[in-house]
């Protein structure tokens, strides 16, 4: 009998032990560190009772959490299924081939690498594995919303490697001919498309074409999009791209990690190589970029991958868009200026600099009667990073909770309530009336009951002990 055989027959008659681990784990935390515990309890009955309106964030079923907190997280396993550095993997090589073979699945892949720590790290590992210094990346610029790891040049990408950007046409949207102007003139050895602050549909395919035209390899990024594309939601890079990269928390709720994934080039040459990008990709992760792999957040990301397959996650994204282009139109007639005038995936971007503040007054005021947003940087933006001329709003929380677009509006109307109230003082303070806060506040409580996290426990604080509930 195998290793693997045994310790499956071993697992049998185990069936409790996931809830009593659960339990222990809990009380013991309670227990020997009440003060973390409070924390995270205080934490719990905050994000119960706020609206998420964070486009890069999304709900982790506590399933997806048991998995990611699990006694798995105990193993130390450097390599793949059966090419282990490390003697006790068995079952987390189990574990990591459900979780490739879901992926790939899910994405309609032919490859799926489930080892990168986050969506950074496997952009990283694709670069370091297929790039030498110097080479040149082509990307979309962070101000037009591109990504740190697209080649910005406060990121590693943009300090070891030559990175040139692109950007936006007058409409806010992608200057395909621009690509592809700077795609000949630079020669880059990788073209980038993706973006983290993008409300448009992306042309995987022209990029290709742009790729081929100059010999690139295309890299899709697709972290903020990655639930859109497996639902059909948003066309999907799978077979467009050389590679495609996500992380697994911004919209497959799943734990903090990433994926690499391939489609119908898996199994072709690496430009000037005898080498696959397949086994370019295995190596590239794994001794080159990472050494142990995370166990339990393997297991969270196979748990995910099962339910981004589910039909309920199907009506989920299919609300996450409607529940969007809603909330667009809404904000748009309540005189905010929406960029593109409108969005095409589950993000909304406003210049709240043209309402007469700062994106940092907008996101603090907000948060102070528990509506979540985060400032972002817009196109030709004046103001830095950590002021901002813009926000950046998404609904896949929303829509978790259950939100329709009928709800869009209530969201709307609160929101303006509390912009149209706030008294800019200067770039990052100001003043809005207690009578406003307060009476917003009240109505977030309200909704978030409506809709309240699905599948998570309520937790009234100060009383409420979870301890009691687990038990």
């Amino acid at each position: 009998m195998s290793p693997t055989s045994n310790l499956r027959r071993l697992r049998q008659p185990v069936d409790a032990a996931p809830s009593v681990l659960a339990e222990h784990a809990v009380r013991s935390l309670y227990e020997e560190d009440p003060e973390l515990y409070r924390l995270l309890a205080e934490d719990l009955h905050a994000q119960s009772n706020s609206l998420a309106m964070v486009a890069s964030t999304t709900l982790a079923p506590p399933s997806v959490l048991a998995c990611a907190g699990s006694a798995l997280s105990n193993i130390t396993a450097e390599g793949y299924p059966g090419r282990r550095f490390h003697a006790g993997c068995g079952v987390l090589d189990d574990v990591e081939r459900i979780a490739v073979e879901r992926a790939k699945l899910a994405f309609g892949a032919e490859y799926a690498n489930v080892q990168p720590h986050s969506g950074s790290a496997a952009n990283l590992a694709v670069y370091f594995g297929l790039l030498a210094p110097g080479d040149t990346i082509l990307g979309l610029g962070l101000d037009n919303g591109g990504h740190l790891t697209h080649g910005s040049p406060v990121s590693v990408t943009g300090k070891y490697f030559t990175a040139v950007e692109y950007g936006l046409d007058g409409a806010g949207r992608i200057d395909y001919g621009r690509v592809a102007e700077l795609a000949h003139r630079h020669q880059p050895k990788i073209l980038v498309c993706g973006a983290s602050a993008y409300p448009r549909e992306l042309d995987f395919a022209r990029f290709r074409e742009i790729a081929d035209e100059v010999g690139a390899i295309l890299l899709a990024d697709i972290s903020h999009i990655a639930g859109l594309v497996a639902t059909g939601e948003h066309v999907s890079p799978i077979d467009h791209a050389h590679i495609t990269t996500t992380s697994t928390y911004k919209q497959l709720c799943g734990p903090r990690g990433g994926l690499i994934l391939m489609g119908r080039d898996a199994d072709a040459y690496v430009p000037g190589t005898k080498r696959t990008f397949r086994a370019n990709l295995q190596r590239s992760v794994f001794p080159l970029a990472q050494g142990t792999p995370n166990p339990g957040s393997i297991a969270a990301k196979a748990r995910a991958m099962q339910y981004v397959m589910s039909p309920e996650f199907h009506a989920l994204t299919r609300r996450i868009t409607t529940d969007a282009s809603t909330l667009a139109a809404q904000l748009g007639d309540l005189g905010y200026r929406v960029l593109t005038g409108g969005t095409d995936n589950h993000m909304v971007l406003l210049d709240v600099l043209a309402a007469g503040m700062t994106g940092t007054v907008a996101e603090q005021a907000l948060e102070s009667c528990g509506i979540l947003v985060n400032k972002n940087r817009i196109p030709w933006d004046t103001k830095p990073p950590q002021v901002a001329s813009g926000l950046r709003l998404g609904t896949n929380t929303l829509a978790t909770r259950g939100m329709t677009p009928a709800d869009m509006g209530r969201c709307a109307e609160l929101f303006d309530t509390v912009l149209g109230a706030v008294e800019p003082l200067s770039d990052t303070e100001y003043r809005l009336p207690e009578r406003v806060r307060s009476r917003v506040a009240a109505t977030v409580a309200e909704l978030c009951a409506q809709f309240p996290l699905p599948g998570y426990p309520s937790v009234d604080l100060p009383e409420h002990d979870l301890v009691v509930e687990a038990s």
